[in-house]
């Protein structure tokens, strides 16, 4: 791994890491229930204090090569608008990619656009074979992201994840690196 997390271009987007700095952002979209709502892992309320503690842990997690993490923030503003990553698995060559977007920047095309590139990043850069994502059945506009990043359906874990006394199924696409490859050579 490199010392620092690279920062990702696309047309619309920059991709870089979080800085302490994004914190109060991070708070008030991800504190949305509608983020919450989708994630198996964002609280709600947000409480204070924890977007500074998850940013604050990226760095370190980069460097054990557990993880990379970026801030999407338009090109046009430089306002942040969500985040996406991947948490590594170099041991098996794999990857688990995962993302949340402010709710103003809902069905503009924006975490498909950064998932293209995270994927990018993740077979040239990283050398992975494989990465995956999961989402739960309920937020199929999730499934699009995938679908549209080139992933494939890999299958439904029903009943596999409990949030807020709900129980979720699990939702699984993936893709490999001999695939992306070839979608992208069309």
């Amino acid at each position: 791994m490199t010392v620092s997390l690279p920062t990702l271009d696309t047309a619309r987007l920059i991709l870089r890491p979080f800085e302490l700095r994004d914190a109060p952002r991070v708070q008030t979209l991800a504190g949305a229930r509608e983020i919450a709502e989708m994630t198996g892992n964002i609280p709600h309320p947000y409480p204070d204090g924890a977007a500074e503690e998850w940013i604050g842990e990226h760095a370190n997690e980069w460097r054990r090569g557990d993880a990379a993490i970026f801030a999407m923030v338009q090109c046009e503003t430089n306002e942040l608008i969500g985040a996406i990553g991947l948490t590594i698995h170099s041991q098996h060559r794999r990857a688990e990619l995962g993302y949340w977007l402010g709710v103003p920047f809902w069905n503009q095309g924006y975490t498909t656009e950064a998932a293209r590139a995270v994927l990018r990043f993740a077979f040239e850069t990283l050398n992975l074979n494989r990465v995956h994502a999961a989402h739960f059945a309920r937020n199929p506009a999730s499934g699009r992201v995938m679908q549209k990043s080139g992933m494939t359906y890999e299958g439904t874990l029903r009943q596999h994840f409990l949030r807020w006394d709900r129980l979720e199924d699990l939702v699984y696409y993936g893709i490999l690196e001999s695939e992306w490859q070839r979608k992208t050579n069309l």
